[in-house]
Parts: C-alpha cells; sequence; structure tokens
C-alpha cells in the first residue's frame, strides 16, 4: 500500500525528533545515507536535490515538511567537517541571484513616476506595486524560504536555533558564511519577539529536565550540586527564564534572584549554603545576581532587558516591601584593561599609588608601579593578606570607578558604549552604576577577570528609559556619587 503524504511526515517527523534529541545520532535510511564529512561530490549533490525539493515544495506543504525533516535528520548526522560544507553550500548557493535583482530594479525604475495619485493612472500604480513586489521577492535569499519550513515541524525551531550556533562557530574559519548567519538572527529575532515568549518561575517542583538544564546553562556561578541548586530555589530566592512556545522544554534566558534587606556586596556570601534563610515578606532588595543565556545561536537577538523588566514588575506586585531592584554582576574586562593601561600609560597611577605599590612589592628596585601591581595581582590567595588588601583597596576602587566611567565608540553598534560587556547590557537596559563592591567575587575567576571587584547596577524602573535612550544617543552612563567620587583621583 502506498504511504500517504501525512504518514511519510509522521515517520520522518520521529526520526528527526529521535535524531536531534540524541545529538545527531539518529539512523538515515539507507536511500539518504551520506558520508559523515560530506567530502565525496556525489554526496553534495544528492544534498543539493534534497534542499531544492524542500524549497520548491514539490508535492504541497506536508510533503515539503517531511523533505524538511528528514534534511535536517541528514545534517545531524554529519561531522563538523560535512556541516561546515553543507553551511558553505546554502551561502554560495542559495544566496540571492544579482542578475534577477537587477532585472526587478529595471522593470521597477520607470513605474516611480507613476505613484504620484495626481499624475498616475490606477492602472499605472497597480503596475508599480507589481514591479516593487517582484524586487522585494528577488532580494529575499533562496535559503530563507529552506528555513522557515522548519518553523512547522516539531522540534523545527530548536535546529535552526543550533543551525545559527553551527554557523556562529564555522564562521571564525569562514568569515564568508555572514550570509547564512544573518539569515538566520534575523529570522530567529522575529520569530523570538519578547511578545511571543513565555515567563515562568523557576521552583524546586519543576520538572527534572528543566532543573537539570538550570544546572547546565549557568554561565555565571557554577551551580556546582543538585543541594546548591536546591539552596538557590529556597523561598528567598527567585529564579525566572524565558521560554519559546516552540520550545516549551528549553529555557533560554534565565536569571537568579535573591531577596534580601540591603544591596548585597558579596556573591559568596549570597550563595553561603550554611547562611540562615530570610523572610521573604522582610525583604526590601531583590538582587539579580546571575543572567544566563542558554542559546548559543540566539547570540545578537536581545531579550534580557525584557526578562530584568518584567521579573522586576512582578517581584514588585508579589512583594510590594521590596523597592530597590539591583544586580550583583562580574566585571569580566577589568583585569584585561588594566594590564593594558598599566603597560601602555605610565600616568595611570599617581605618585602616592604608585609609591604604596612598589612599597607591597618583593622586589621594588627597577620595577615600573604598574608591573609591580600585575605581579601583586597575580600572586596566589592575594587576597587573603590584610595588608596588602587594606593597601590595595582605594587604589582598585579607583581604577574600577574610572574603568566605569569611561567609554569607547563601537565600529559595531551605534556611538559609544561601556569598556566592560557586562556594564554596556545593563546600562543599555537602563540601569545606573549604583555602588563597586570590594572583594565580593573572591573565586578564582572573580580574581583572575576583576580583581574581586563586583558592580551593582541599580534599576530604578521609572528612570529606566530616560537613561537607556541617554545612553544609546551618547554613551553617557547614568553613575551614583559615591561612584563618582570613587573615579577622582585623591
Amino acid at each position: 500500500m502506498r504511504e500517504t503524504a501525512s504518514g511519510l511526515l509522521d515517520r520522518t517527523l520521529g526520526r528527526f525528533l529521535k535524531s536531534l534529541r540524541s545529538g545527531g545520532q539518529g539512523e538515515i535510511p539507507l536511500l539518504d545515507r551520506v558520508h559523515p564529512d560530506l567530502d565525496d561530490p556525489s554526496d553534495q549533490e544528492h544534498l543539493r536535490k534534497r534542499v531544492d525539493a524542500c524549497i520548491e515544495g514539490r508535492g504541497g506543504e506536508v510533503s515539503a515538511r517531511a523533505q524538511a525533516a528528514a534534511l535536517g535528520e541528514m545534517y545531524l548526522a554529519l561531522k563538523r567537517a560535512g556541516r561546515v560544507r553543507f553551511l558553505r553550500m546554502l551561502e554560495e548557493e542559495y544566496d540571492t541571484d544579482p542578475q534577477a535583482i537587477g532585472e526587478a530594479i529595471d522593470a521597477f525604475r520607470p513605474t516611480l513616476a507613476t505613484i504620484d495619485p495626481e499624475h498616475g493612472s490606477e492602472k499605472e500604480r497597480r503596475a508599480h506595486r507589481i514591479a516593487l513586489d517582484h524586487l522585494r521577492r528577488a532580494l529575499i535569499p533562496r535559503r530563507l524560504r529552506l528555513f522557515k519550513r522548519f518553523n512547522g515541524l516539531n522540534g523545527g525551531v530548536k535546529f535552526l536555533v543550533d543551525l545559527r550556533a553551527d554557523a556562529l562557530d564555522a564562521k571564525r574559519e569562514h568569515p564568508d558564511l555572514i550570509g547564512v548567519d544573518e539569515d538566520l538572527r534575523a529570522l530567529l529575532a522575529s520569530w523570538f519577539d519578547p511578545g511571543f515568549l513565555k515567563l515562568r518561575r523557576i521552583t524546586w517542583e519543576s520538572p527534572a529536565f528543566v532543573l537539570e538544564k538550570l544546572i547546565g546553562y549557568e554561565a555565571v556561578h557554577e551551580i556546582r550540586s543538585w543541594d546548591d541548586l536546591k539552596n538557590r530555589l529556597e523561598p528567598d530566592r527567585r529564579c525566572y527564564a524565558f521560554f519559546h512556545p516552540n520550545m516549551h522544554a528549553e529555557p533560554l534566558i534565565f536569571v537568579q534572584v535573591a531577596l534580601v534587606r540591603g544591596m548585597s556586596s558579596s556573591v559568596q556570601a549570597l550563595l553561603d549554603p550554611t547562611a540562615p534563610l530570610e523572610d521573604p515578606l522582610a525583604a526590601d532588595c531583590a538582587i539579580f545576581y546571575s543572567i544566563s543565556n542558554c542559546q548559543r545561536g540566539l547570540s545578537g537577538v536581545s531579550f534580557g532587558n525584557f526578562l530584568i523588566k518584567q521579573v522586576a514588575t512582578d517581584i514588585a506586585r508579589d512583594l510590594p516591601d521590596i523597592k530597590t531592584f539591583a544586580t550583583l554582576s562580574p566585571m569580566p574586562d577589568f583585569r584585561s584593561w588594566l594590564d593594558a593601561r598599566l603597560e601602555e600609560e605610565e600616568g595611570l597611577l599617581d605618585p602616592a599609588q604608585a609609591t604604596t605599590i612598589l612599597e607591597l612589592a618583593d622586589n621594588p628596585d627597577g620595577i615600573p608601579a604598574g608591573s609591580a601591581l600585575r605581579t601583586l595581582l597575580d600572586r596566589p590567595h592575594w587576597n587573603e593578606d590584610a595588608d596588602l588588601t587594606n593597601a590595595l583597596r582605594p587604589i582598585l576602587l579607583h581604577l574600577a570607578a574610572r574603568f566605569l566611567s569611561e567609554t569607547s565608540s563601537s565600529t559595531a553598534q551605534r556611538g559609544k558604549r561601556s569598556l566592560d560587556r557586562v556594564a554596556h547590557f545593563h546600562l543599555d537596559n537602563g540601569a545606573r552604576i549604583e555602588r563597586i563592591n570590594w572583594l565580593g567575587d573572591i573565586s578564582k575567576r572573580g580574581l583572575e577577570q576583576s580583581a574581586g571587584i563586583m558592580v551593582n547596577y541599580r534599576y530604578v524602573l521609572e528612570d529606566v528609559e530616560d537613561n537607556h535612550e541617554r545612553y544609546c544617543a551618547t554613551g553617557e552612563a547614568p553613575i551614583s556619587m559615591e561612584v563618582k567620587r570613587l573615579a577622582k583621583r585623591k
């Protein structure tokens, strides 16, 4: 008996989902077997036929979806070299057609004079609309039609997110993949508009597969065990995540919040499993201490700002005594900036600071103060030396405040932006630099990246829009008086 199109779709989709869940380890039907490196020209030709059939929609919509599922299944079985070859084929052979664009422009240009209602007839205006429509279609890359086929598949959106992650990785060695990357980014940005996303609170009672993903995706402060995770989901903690309707089992981004009295200054104290539970009803401050993007393929698709604002709104509604919303954030670019500036600029340290640093160094004779400071900060467990930390505290807090106050021109984005990527994220979202915390993170990474310093970025909900607009327009960062005083030389 001949298989129906819907039956083919069900069977093919089942294999596609199995392969997607297993990370590309599914079996491919004998007819569609290709070498995993895609290094045989006959394999590439077979794949090309599959792509063409999927784009052209031969056999109707159901058949086209089955073709997309089969193509996705084949892709997932490829090794890295094969995936790169597939992506390059999409880049080189499935872009827009320059000749078609030129012909569409030639047909469109003469109609421009007919769009004026006082001079053009209805027939001429209709010809203009048709020519414009043809030009629009000519400007759409063929591969975009292929990508859109996956939207109707169960698991298809996740496949495209992972496909873009592969494209981002491959683009490091093959920068010409910019077309595939940008087409996927723009398409996913439209599908992952914040209006489509669902905010869900994550608790200890949430499904185990969601909790496992939180452990795996945490990018700021490692979750070391199930007990550690449970501690972060206690009643005086909150965890929220954005989900997409077509990726209901996959968090897109999540934020962890501590409900405390007063702004927190130390992440180690915040995550101490032996600390007593706080009464959330007695809290007056919500501290956002970890924000983790879960899907590399959604890089450049911004919804972190919507997450923070929506979570703050929900907490303010449920716990009206909480009036302060702030982060406890690292400065991941501080040490690299400091090392570079100490290397190139003798005047970064004033004479008093330089004298203090040279007195602290083991071998001060002939060593510049900048080199001595770098040596001190590279010393293992330097933060445990009370005399050293007391002497370095005013110097490093001043330099950190200066670092946060400076901006640079952005070549990839508009205008000026903060030198630190985390600072840029929060300032672009409308926060202000509220406080700098000495030895707020004494983990190995915290000491290496930020000299242990952390920052409170405060979100005053009624000010975030004005702050955002001013920062985007001028690069000017809203800064508290305390931080401004630190940035000035003593």
